[in-house]
């Protein structure tokens, strides 16, 4: 409920007092059913919005500004104009002679759309209101041109998330499920936690209705105008009058249709003023039974439903704990490379006594080997998370999103040992190699690797396509949609590696 100013029901958080940029004023509906939009319609929005991020001294909006410039010279490129940079207020796009239909490519370049797609990202990273409406016009856009673009439903699913709009964004996941063979992203579990939390909402706003009669009488609304007298009685002592309006302006929020972000945090609100009553916890049971249900319902928004809170009995892997798994066995690491994909190592490969697969893995027996004991994977993505191994390490750059994705992913069952923050992120946790020294993102494997070598615990140490992808990637069929990222640095990553080579082959690179 962004309209209300007052010290309890806040706007959300990042509220941008500007206005949405061109083109990108309507409210979301179904999230299945877009709002065909011409291309030109979003690039002239992006024009406009970059001309609004000038002077910005926002780090994320600096960002976004950069993502705008590549749409427009990606634009301008491709139409053969010029790309060189206008005046803020300076119409940059010019209109199409012709309507673009919905459904077919169109004039949408796999660049544009990259570029596109990254400016929705970093829209939705920025947070504020009119970041937001400008990523749902580029989903419009996306989607109009490409209709089974699984990146334009994903995003289109995460932005209407953020907006509040839970039925649109289900229905959006819902699309990119369909389209999609691995879910890589969790989504399943997504939609399944939204479905949860939102019935635990409904629970929450019907047992605050059974438990004041009175709250109805407000429960029309204006919301915000009811909300703003239950705070002012609240404050001066007349508790009875203030429950039945703060619960009547919930109920108004949820007739009117409010996002769930904003209805969550005012029901956050309203368990803090009655929890602010002296042994409230130890003497209310109704607010013992609402604060549990509003815990459980916002752990399901953020993870989804865990069916097993201990992932099945893992145990965690401390820096010691691990070196003692490896220490004296020979382990060699097997690359995602078409140079193994087309081999006939597998017997060799399985003849080691630990074997190490990275992220998006492929097992082909001739080719790869069979076994995997060690699976090493970066957080954001959720390949093979499932596949049964002894030991899975989950690699992540920032602490937060890295347990996040430890919830949100892990399988109960199918690892025996995780690590632990310890072996979070090796080469700058561990090694104390900063971004001066190393300034790329390590890869997984190189993370692993490094690890290995620092620990110096196995008489053999054998990396099986590391050509750092020359000849090309073999992965699942999932992941080899994705490209192959620009965010590492595979050439120092290589260099490293051959200056402490004992022996090179064609197919095998050995450390020890």
């Amino acid at each position: 409920m962004t309209k209300v100013r007052n010290r309890w029901l806040r706007p959300r958080d990042g509220d941008s007092p500007a206005g949405p940029p061109d083109g990108a004023g309507q409210a979301p509906g179904r999230g299945d059913r877009i709002t065909p939009t011409e291309l030109d319609v979003c690039l002239r929005a992006c024009a406009a919005h970059s001309g609004k991020m000038v002077g910005s001294l926002d780090r994320k909006r600096g960002e976004l500004a950069e993502k705008l410039r590549l749409v427009l010279a990606a634009h301008a490129t491709g139409s053969g104009e010029s790309a060189q940079a206008a005046p803020a207020g300076t119409p940059l796009i010019r209109r199409a002679a012709k309507k673009v239909v919905a459904g077919p490519t169109g004039s949408l370049s796999g660049e544009l759309l990259d570029a596109l797609l990254a400016v929705g990202n970093k829209s939705l990273e920025t947070g504020y209101d009119d970041e937001l409406k400008l990523a749902l016009l580029i989903t419009d856009a996306v989607l109009t041109q490409r209709k089974n673009s699984r990146a334009g439903w994903r995003l289109r699913a995460r932005t209407l998330e953020a907006m509040g709009d839970e039925p649109a964004t289900i229905a959006a996941y819902q699309r990119y499920l369909d389209l999609t063979e691995e879910d890589g992203f969790g989504v399943a579990p997504r939609i399944a936690g939204l479905h949860t939390a939102g019935e635990q909402q409904d629970d929450i706003l019907r047992l605050l209705e059974r438990g004041c009669p009175g709250a109805s009488v407000y429960a029309d609304g204006p919301a915000t105008d009811v909300w703003a007298d239950g705070v002012a009685l609240h404050d001066a002592g007349d508790l009875a009058g203030a429950e039945a309006r703060l619960i009547g302006a919930l109920l108004a929020m949820r007739g009117e249709g409010s996002p769930v972000t904003d209805l969550q945090v005012s029901i956050g609100q309203y368990l803090d003023l009655r929890l602010s009553r002296a042994d409230a916890l130890t003497t209310d049971g109704d607010v013992r039974q609402l604060a549990e249900l509003y815990g459980e319902m916002r752990r399901n928004r953020q993870r989804g439903p865990v069916p097993d809170p201990t992932f099945g009995d893992v145990q965690w892997l401390t820096l010691g704990e691990f070196r003692n798994q490896v220490a004296g066995k020979s382990i060699c690491l097997i690359a995602n490379s078409q140079s193994v994909g087309r081999s006939s190592l597998g017997a060799e490969i399985d003849s080691y006594d630990l074997v190490v697969r990275f992220n998006s893995y492929k097992i082909d027996a001739a080719a790869t080997g069979r076994r995997t004991d060690i699976h090493a994977s970066i957080h954001k993505h959720g390949f093979n998370w499932e596949k049964k191994v002894t030991t899975r390490l989950i690699f992540g750059g920032l602490s937060g999103d890295w347990k996040n994705s430890l919830r949100n992913r892990l399988v109960p069952g199918a690892q025996d040992y995780v690590n632990d923050e310890s072996l979070r992120w090796p080469l700058r946790n561990i090694g104390r190699v900063g971004n001066d020294e190393w300034p790329a993102i390590p890869t997984s494997g190189f993370n692993m690797l490094w690890l290995l070598d620092f620990l110096d615990a196995s008489p053999k140490l054998d990396l099986f396509g590391f050509d750092f992808y020359e000849s090309g990637a073999y992965r699942i069929k999932e992941a080899m949609r994705m490209p192959i990222t620009s965010v590492h640095e595979y050439t120092s990553e290589k260099a490293w590696v051959m200056e402490r080579a004992q022996s090179v082959t064609d197919t095998r690179i050995s450390l020890r």
